[in-house]
């Protein structure tokens, strides 16, 4: 895979990190396109949607746009319609379809969000509250939201450990792992972390 932009959230990270993805006229997805530097010592790969115009000598052209995501799932088909198109840069013409692409992905992590495990309206409105206190505390004395900071720090290690070894005890990695809206490898990494284990046991 070739570099391209993606997006992700804060909470669930390249668990679920997605991207415009590109589909040909014949339902294919195309490989990376590769341009070469103009030294022509080396070249960089590239799998952003805007370069499947079919101009290039190497790149294909974009039959249709759809949302992809890490964990899998992929988002509905948005055509593109070359004729419309004509000589306009793929990357201005094809700006409606790649949005479209970001509200499928959005609405994906946002049903993502809602298999994971609930937490109870005063634990939400908590953690918003220190926030917005921390963020006021920033302006009038930044060393002291450090200060702030850092006494969450020491507070999430320390209830952090008990929860994540008790979720261990209680659940398998993929039972965490869907109950946190992560892959395995990262709820592993994640209770492995906060119970003070390796994540290789």
């Amino acid at each position: 895979m070739g570099e391209r932009e993606t997006w992700t959230t804060e909470e669930f990270g390249t668990s679920h990190e997605g991207a415009v993805g590109v589909l040909l006229t014949d339902g294919s997805v195309p490989p990376a396109v590769y341009f070469d530097s103009a030294s022509g010592t080396s070249g960089q790969s590239v799998s952003q949607w805007s370069v499947y115009d079919g101009r290039h000598p190497h790149g294909p052209r974009a039959g249709r746009l759809r949302a992809v995501c890490s964990c899998g799932w992929t988002g509905p088909e948005h055509p593109l319609d070359w004729e419309a198109i004509g000589e306009t840069e793929l990357a201005e013409a094809g700006d409606e379809q790649a949005d479209a692409c970001l509200r499928d992905w959005d609405g994906h992590t946002a049903r993502v969000e809602a298999t994971t495990v609930p937490l109870p309206a005063t634990v939400t409105d908590l953690l918003r509250r220190l926030e917005e206190e921390i963020d006021k505390l920033t302006n009038d004395s930044p060393i002291a939201a450090v200060r702030a900071t850092r006494r969450m720090e020491i507070t999430a290690e320390r209830v952090g450990y008990w929860a994540a070894r008790s979720t261990r005890h209680d659940l398998n990695a993929a039972q965490a792992a869907a109950a946190l809206g992560l892959d395995e490898n990262t709820a592993r990494k994640t209770l492995a972390r906060l119970g003070r284990w390796s994540p290789y046991t």
